[in-house]
């Protein structure tokens, strides 16, 4: 994460240096369901502007997914261009775009203390499994769709929310184990069974709602 925010810092700042000939440019700090990040605007016409950022950080969590405790890791990495249709007179917008798109759940199994695993409908010993590791990605490129509204609280500096969608498509997993079944067949179908459940399960995560506040400076 701290490489993903030295590059946005330097973006940011190269939007400044562009932005000191504009009639209407903007740099902030955001956060919300995406991360934190860093965001830069400019406004091409009165009532249209572009927006360019970057959102990262990581959820640590556990639970469990198609049956297994996991601990899990949400890692969110996205990078994104936006287009906003601004209302005279009126804070609302209307926001599309496109985001570089490296949302990935990482998990791996919790230890049972001893009890077994059902993998796939089928009953493995802890030294049969040994650890269970899964990834689950998206799409690389996914589509926004969202409204928000851009207030100025003190002269040049801005409030903006934005409520939205990010639809990451089918998810991808992958999914294995290092115990002394790993290399048996009979584990790889189980194995292999679990695996489509889980996916399945993941399928829920494809529309990621989006919910975001950001402090804007204005030049």
């Amino acid at each position: 994460m701290k490489t993903i925010f030295t590059k946005a810092a330097l973006a940011a700042l190269a939007l400044v240096a562009f932005g000191t000939a504009s009639a209407d440019f903007g740099v902030g700090l955001k956060a919300g369901t995406l991360g934190l990040g860093v965001e830069g605007r400019w406004s091409a016409l009165p009532w249209l502007d572009v927006r360019f950022g970057v959102n990262s950080f990581d959820y640590d969590d556990d639970g469990s997914q198609a049956g297994i405790n996991y601990d899990a890791t949400f890692a969110l990495d996205t990078y994104y261009a936006t287009g906003n249709l601004r209302f005279p007179l009126s804070p609302f917008r209307v926001t599309v775009g496109a985001f570089s798109n490296n949302n990935e759940f990482q998990m791996m199994s919790k230890d049972t203390g001893g009890v077994d695993f059902d993998i796939g409908g089928s009953t493995f010993s802890p030294a049969d499994v040994g650890t269970l590791q899964s990834v689950t990605s998206f799409a690389s490129t996914a589509p926004y769709l969202g409204v928000g509204y851009d207030f100025e609280i003190l002269g040049k500096v801005g409030l903006n929310f934005d409520f939205g969608v990010l639809w990451q498509g089918e998810p991808s997993v992958s999914m294995q184990a290092d115990g002394l079944a790993a290399g048996l067949q009979v584990f790889q179908d189980a194995l292999e069974a679990e695996r489509l459940e889980l996916e399945d399960e993941m399928s829920d995560f494809k529309a990621w709602p989006v919910v975001s506040i950001a402090f804007i400076y204005n030049f």
